[in-house]
């Protein structure tokens, strides 16, 4: 490169600049496509890693290399002194900035592979569920702290900035008492995540009950919390709620969830019939668990007689589709054999005269 750009010293001032971009550029692209050619060629080795690589390395690497050669070119190319400042600056803030969005998409890389690790789709999954949410608020974290330290290095590279880098020191106690109350209810936010990621009363794929609604918690971000409602709706709360309201987690320690049928019946009804048949009813489906199953008599009114039948699933999405099967299934039983148990009202009818 040296020899090149110094053949070309007779020439005009912009040659060289350009030439350099040019160069840097079309090296720039043979790395990048060189780099994602060996990810793909790899990729039967880990196919996970190396696919989650060229997903998330695929644009990052455009701009960096290329910044990086201009950096160096520009010791030899002639350029006047009083642009060669603006231009070695205005490059050195791209290339934090591009060395910045690589590490970030490092760490989403390395993210997924922790996601493949810990895999939520299996039944029992609690301590995936845990380690996930865990993952993703030290990611978010990490992010945050990534962007905080690439934008200080920015402003270092500022001279001014540097300059009066002891009179912002000497003030940082009173500008700490200031930021502190400006910004209270985000550091309040943040330290809820943290006691929430690592205290854990709610999880990745918990279900719960907030705000008189149920759902899943979907998301558990810096500030809040995203909670997927049963018919897809999104319920969004700050995460400070979780930590200073009462709510229902359904998942807390085990996804296993019991679930509960009702029916109201007449005294008319027998239950040894009622009983094998709710055995029945269980034994041919795998919405069930095969570990709880009971048939009660829970309560009596002058009209009718309660039944609550209890029953296990693997997760509550589960125990809610088997509670409507074994619904349906029993009234079915009921109308097709017993009729005459359903509800009914009786009365009684005398001659006006007696």
């Amino acid at each position: 490169m040296p020899l090149l750009f110094g053949e070309l010293s007779g020439a005009p001032s912009w040659v060289p600049a350009v030439l350099l971009v040019t160069l840097s550029l079309a090296l720039g692209f043979l790395a990048r496509f060189t780099l994602l050619r060996f990810i793909r060629y790899w990729q039967n080795r880990d196919r996970k890693l190396f696919k989650s690589l060229e997903k998330h390395l695929h644009g990052s690497m455009f701009l960096f290399i290329p910044l990086l050669l201009i950096s160096i070119g520009l010791n030899y190319v002639n350029i006047e002194p009083e642009s060669i400042s603006f231009i070695t600056s205005t490059i050195h803030i791209f290339i934090i900035l591009s060395f910045c969005s690589v590490l970030i998409r490092l760490i989403n890389v390395a993210q997924d592979m922790l996601f493949i690790r810990y895999d939520i789709n299996l039944s029992n999954n609690l301590r995936a569920r845990k380690i996930r949410t865990q993952i993703m608020y030290v990611k978010k974290v990490a992010i945050v702290i990534l962007v905080t330290v690439c934008l200080s290095l920015i402003l270092l590279s500022f001279p001014g900035v540097r300059q009066f880098g002891t009179t912002i020191l000497a003030g940082a106690g009173v500008a700490g008492i200031i930021i502190g109350f400006a910004l209270q209810k985000s550091l309040v936010n943040l330290f809820a995540g943290i006691q929430i990621a690592f205290t854990q009363p709610i999880k990745i794929d918990d279900a719960v009950v907030v705000e008189k609604e149920w759902g899943w918690i979907e998301e558990i971000n810096l500030t809040y919390v995203v909670v997927r409602l049963w018919d897809l709706r999104r319920l969004v709360l700050p995460i400070t709620y979780f930590t200073e309201n009462p709510f229902q987690n359904w998942t807390r320690n085990n996804a296993q969830i019991l679930g509960s049928v009702f029916l109201y019946l007449d005294y008319s009804m027998p239950l040894e019939p009622l009983r094998k048949h709710f055995e029945k009813v269980l034994s041919e489906t795998k919405l069930w668990d095969r570990e709880t199953q009971v048939l009660q008599v829970t309560d009596t009114d002058d009209k009718t007689m309660t039944i609550r039948m209890l029953m296990t699933a693997q997760n509550s999405p589960t125990a809610w589709d088997l509670r409507c099967y074994v619904r349906e299934k029993m009234i079915e039983f009921i109308q097709q054999n017993y009729p005459q148990s359903l509800p009914r009202m009786r009365a009684t009818l005398t001659d006006p005269e007696d």
